[in-house]
């Protein structure tokens, strides 16, 4: 009877706003679920594999030293030259640890790390030019060269039971992010620091400033990230270990078919999320633990004037039986988000921390704008999270700009948490409303606060139970 009472007290102060003539219904065709489901099938049998020739370069043929001391930036370098010109194969790292500086792969290589392999990154930025073609929190420019780079290439792997550090930490690359409340280091915003290089270049991409003319590497402090492959076909990261990233983990830009399968991604760094595919077309990610410093997975698309320009959306990503433990978001769409998303499958993964903020996000506002759809997630465990369903469109800038989101057909069935503050935290605008949020066999177990839900248009809810309690509409449009 207590419990009855709480959750009464929760459902009748909810925050809602419902247009006129919003429609809610109470159920939807199984059937239809399944045959919206079909489409995850069909995007993971169209993802393009990566093939290799059998045929191996080993790192220390080409002077490699695994003793945590020799400086192997060129025997990198030279073996996959090597293997490139010989028409590909693996370029294998054997046990052992490699220092090094970036490492640019080609066409038909796959960078093998054998078991106990490390390959650590030397934290000494200028060894990470000349500046590269890179995306920046959504923005292009002439940057840092990610650790591992890839521009323009096919068939490209990194692979194996091995270890890649970063070498990020707080002293080196992560203090470039600022100060920071819950971090160790104390610098002054204005000096050593991303934020003036950060607000220009936001200002000349709104600007249309020629990309070739945006430099931004010595002296900018815009930290690289760790793993990019940029306008690259067939892509696979399988099996390795990331640690200690200067920023994004892994970040493939403007690819076709992109799989990143038994991944471990652990790093606690600023912006350090684990997968960020952007504007990227056919993408499987699955079998993988993610536990970090951001957002787990982010779907992205460009920022703002530079997303539109470049007008190209992340369409066609399946998720699958991954876990995710710390993070900003499990699953996230945005924020850099301006080219769109659409197709978006999500099944059979696991979420818990007390770290973990959000298990599903889309974060977007009217600067950013762009078109969300067609985003699906079922069989999803999630056991202690702050926020279960977030939908914003108040992030950062909030309601500044002229370019409003669409979002619509968001389809969530068979989610179980355990313990969240907010079940739902929704905010459309009234003058552009989420339409078609779908919510089927959904359970919330404990919830502490009540749920937001504003300006939503055809909420669709389907055995959905809070502490047990059937979750109606009258219930969110009590007020």
């Amino acid at each position: 009877m207590q419990r009855r009472g709480f959750l009464k007290t929760v459902l009748s102060t909810c925050i809602v706003a419902v247009l006129p003539g919003c429609v809610i219904h109470h159920s939807s065709s199984e059937h239809s679920l399944n045959d919206r489901w079909l489409n995850a099938v069909k995007i993971r049998n169209s993802v393009n594999s990566t093939l290799f020739p059998d045929i191996d370069f080993n790192l220390q043929t080409y002077g490699g030293l695994g003793d945590n001391q020799h400086d192997n930036t060129n025997a990198f370098r030279d073996a996959i030259e090597a293997c490139h010109y010989a028409g590909g194969g693996r370029v294998v790292v054997p046990e052992g640890q490699y220092l090094t500086g970036p490492i640019h792969l080609k066409s038909n290589v796959n960078l093998h790390l054998q078991k106990d392999a490390v390959v650590r990154f030397i934290a000494e930025p200028e060894r990470y030019l000349p500046a590269v073609l890179t995306r920046w929190e959504g923005v292009e420019l002439m940057g840092y060269s990610p650790l591992i780079y890839a521009f323009e290439q096919e068939n490209v792997a990194v692979t194996g039971e091995g270890v890649i550090d970063g070498g990020a930490d707080d002293e080196t690359w992560w203090p470039w992010k600022g100060a920071n409340k819950e971090a160790h280091w104390r610098v002054d915003p204005e000096e050593l620091t991303q934020k003036p290089a950060r607000n220009k270049l936001f200002a000349d991409a709104e600007a249309d400033v020629p990309v070739a003319q945006r430099l931004y590497a010595d002296g900018s402090y815009l930290r690289p990230a760790l793993l990019q492959t940029y306008r690259c076909k067939r892509v696979l990261i399988q099996g390795v270990t990331i640690i200690n990233s200067p920023f994004w983990l892994i970040h493939p830009v403007l690819c076709e078919d992109v799989t990143v399968r038994g991944v471990t991604c652990r790093s606690h760094g600023p912006n350090n999320d684990g997968c960020d595919p952007e504007s990227c077309n056919r993408v499987l990610i699955e079998n993988c633990i993610f536990d970090t410093g951001d957002d787990c997975i982010a779907l992205k698309s460009g920022r703002n004037a530079d997303g539109r320009r470049l007008n190209t959306p992340i369409e066609n990503v399946l998720v699958s039986n991954c876990q995710m433990k710390d993070g900003h978001g499990g699953l996230v769409i945005g924020s850099e988000i301006s080219g769109g998303a659409r197709h978006i499958f999500m099944e059979d993964c696991v979420m818990s921390s007390p770290e973990l903020e959000r298990a599903i996000r889309i974060k977007t506002n009217s600067v950013r704008g762009g078109l969300i759809e067609d985003i699906n997630v079922r069989n999803v465990n999630v056991g202690q999270v702050k926020d279960a369903i977030v939908i914003n469109f108040y992030y950062e800038e909030g309601d500044a700009g002229q370019f409003d989101p669409v979002v619509r057909d968001i389809n969530i069935s068979n989610l179980v948490v355990e313990n969240a503050n907010h079940a739902l935290f929704i905010k459309g605008f009234e003058r552009a409303p989420i339409v078609g949020l779908n919510l089927e066999n959904c359970r919330f177990k404990h919830v502490k606060s009540p749920h937001v839900v504003e300006h939503v248009k055809q909420l669709t809810l389907n055995q959905v139970f809070v502490a047990d309690i059937p979750l109606l509409a009258k219930d969110l449009v009590s007020m």
